[in-house]
């Protein structure tokens, strides 16, 4: 066991025992959290807001608190996250002046899409970020774009135990990203939330993560779609220049 820091930050010891909590001993109610801390029950709130907020934990429909997917192990990706952070990050902060939207950059981890950078909307309306969130690729803008770009037989071994997804349609689906060049994410993660996204590939040709547009679902226009998709592309290019 270490020694406490001679300048302990409370808020930040409660927050991390909290997590360790919710990975620990399971789902918590507010009045356990803050019995277990030794908190109000205002602070314990505050705390588990903040830990949802940033992945670490969920709000379950009967009201209890878990461990959220950041506490899950992380599946590995291929991606060169560190690289294409350091090179998209400028590139997504343009993209997101010249469209007045958040943008994610996002790769593939196994069948999640892990959201690696965000660059947000000046908007006050605006998607707030997603990096270090994932979500099953299956329903992301970006993973999807991901998905599209497998090996068929890849793509099959990802999901042919998974009872929950139907691989037909799924296959039909990918199958119309490619032919497009895009993807697009309806409110199926997240209700009021719309994604639109395109592949980013590096200097042998792979696609190695994608692009995404996230706004509230009120601002989505069919009409400014191929609007939307060209600054994609646009971004997506040059981002893939530097990775070369």
């Amino acid at each position: 066991m270490e020694k406490e820091p001679p300048y302990p930050i409370t808020s930040v010891d409660h927050a991390l025992h909290l997590a360790l909590l919710l990975q620990q001993e399971g789902p918590l109610r507010v009045s356990e959290a803050s019995r277990r801390l030794g908190v109000s029950v205002s602070t314990a709130h505050r705390l588990l807001a903040m830990l949802v907020y940033r992945g670490f934990a969920q709000q379950r429909p009967d009201r209890l608190y878990e461990a959220g997917d950041v506490l899950r192990p992380a599946a590995a990706t291929a991606a060169p996250v560190a690289l294409l952070r350091r090179v998209a990050l400028s590139h997504m902060e343009e993209l997101a002046r010249r469209a007045q939207e958040s943008v994610n950059l996002i790769v593939l981890a196994e069948a999640e899409a892990r959201f690696v950078a965000t660059a947000e909307s000046a908007q006050v309306l605006r998607v707030g970020s997603r990096a270090g969130r994932t979500l099953p690729a299956h329903l992301t803008s970006g993973g999807k774009v991901l998905l599209a770009a497998l090996p068929p037989e890849d793509l099959t071994s990802l999901y042919e135990a998974d009872g929950e997804v139907d691989l037909p349609r799924l296959r039909r689906e990918l199958g119309l990203v490619r032919r497009r060049g895009f993807a697009i994410n309806d409110q199926r993660t997240e209700a009021g939330l719309t994604a639109v996204a395109v592949g980013i590939q590096d200097g042998d040709g792979r696609t190695v993560a994608s692009v995404a547009l996230a706004m509230p679902s009120v601002r989505f226009s069919r009409e400014r779609l191929p609007e939307w998709v060209k600054e994609l592309h646009t971004t997506a290019a040059d981002i893939a220049r530097e990775l070369a």
